[in-house]
């Protein structure tokens, strides 16, 4: 399965993507708005994971591509989080920190809500940030979002955190 944008290619993890994915999630510029960076264990816990929520629900994280290079550059997907006490399921993306202002977060998360609204025909999603990551919140509004709240999140260092959220409304 995968999800082409103009640029960009989303497919499913694979177990091959571990040192791609440890990459860029081991860097701490990257992952600075994390409680922190994540080690290679982690990592393959997460690729596991989301083979996994694919196989079952139809939902994960998927590796982004950059179409032209081949490049791996980050991930962005549909998980199920706790924002707050509320499970929710929520976008999220993480694009390495070589390609930040190219616009492809906006573009892997406009697909992905796409994806989640017309495939699993989900009528809500979310995504959540540090308060002071402005880039992150940007792509949030820009996709449609509307900030609903703010909290601290104490499984993040206590960051004051937005919650940001679009609904998809079902027509007859």
């Amino acid at each position: 399965m995968k999800i082409e944008t103009s640029r960009l290619w989303l497919r499913r993890y694979e177990e091959a993507d571990l040192r791609d994915a440890l990459a860029v999630l081991g860097d701490r510029e990257t992952i600075s708005f994390y409680p922190q960076v994540y080690s290679e264990e982690q990592v393959a816990a997460m690729i596991r994971q989301s083979i996994e929520t694919h196989r079952r629900h139809g939902y994960g994280r998927f590796s982004v591509i950059e179409n032209v290079s081949r490049e791996f550059i980050g991930d962005c997907g549909i998980t199920i989080q706790d924002i707050d006490g509320k499970k929710e399921y929520e976008v999220g993306y993480r694009i390495d920190k070589s390609t930040w202002g190219r616009g492809y977060a906006h573009e892997a998360a406009a697909a992905v809500v796409k994806y989640g609204f017309e495939v699993l025909a989900l009528r809500r999603l979310c995504s959540y940030m540090a308060s002071d990551h402005r880039p992150s919140r940007r792509i949030a509004e820009k996709l449609g979002m509307t900030l609903e709240k703010q909290y601290r999140n104490h499984r993040n260092r206590d960051f004051l955190t937005c919650v940001y959220a679009i609904h998809h409304e079902v027509t007859a």
